[in-house]
């Protein structure tokens, strides 16, 4: 099933499917199906289609789409140069297509990308709170790099329910 899956960039025209796959991933009810679920740490959205279109018109950034074969969108990530780093977020995948080794491939077509792009390691954030997800990046290879950043307030990206922090953690390419 993983070699048949699609994996391409996002356009505009992709968002609104877009922020509803990224918003059921990590918030609402529909998270709670999959094991990235983020309900329990914060209220409202991920993300909307202004902030996704935002990001797609950043000119060192993009987003990869992973679909399958029928056109399904089951997948997503959010890629930014940051020469020697590619820094990878919002990794989302649908919660009822979690565990299907999905994500793991999303991974090796950011890695690809960053590649690709003669970027020497990769970067993430990651609400440090979030131990199973922190665990699941260590054993793909990343590493903490005891470097923190604060949680974004724009409320856009959520509404914490307690204080937040992210960890940053880095992987080098070979």
């Amino acid at each position: 099933m993983l070699e048949d899956l699609v994996i391409k960039p996002a356009t505009p025209a992709d968002v609104p499917a877009l922020a509803t796959l990224i918003n059921s991933a990590y918030r609402g009810e529909q998270s709670t199906l999959g094991w990235t679920t983020e309900a329990h740490l914060l209220d409202g959205q991920r993300t909307d289609t202004t902030a996704l279109l935002e990001l797609l018109a950043a000119p060192k950034a993009t987003i990869l789409l992973c679909t399958t074969p029928d056109g399904h969108l089951c997948g997503s990530v959010y890629l930014e140069l940051q020469e020697p780093a590619l820094y990878m977020g919002m990794l989302s995948v649908a919660p009822t297509q979690q565990a299907r080794g999905i994500g793991k491939r999303l991974l090796q077509a950011a890695e690809a990308h960053a590649r690709q792009h003669a970027c020497s390691r990769m970067r993430i954030t990651v609400i440090s709170v979030r131990a199973e997800l922190i665990a699941w990046y260590e054993r793909h290879g990343y590493r903490r790099t005891n470097e923190t950043e604060p949680f974004p307030t724009d409320t856009r990206f959520g509404i914490p329910r307690q204080p937040l922090e992210l960890l940053v953690m880095e992987k080098e390419l070979s």
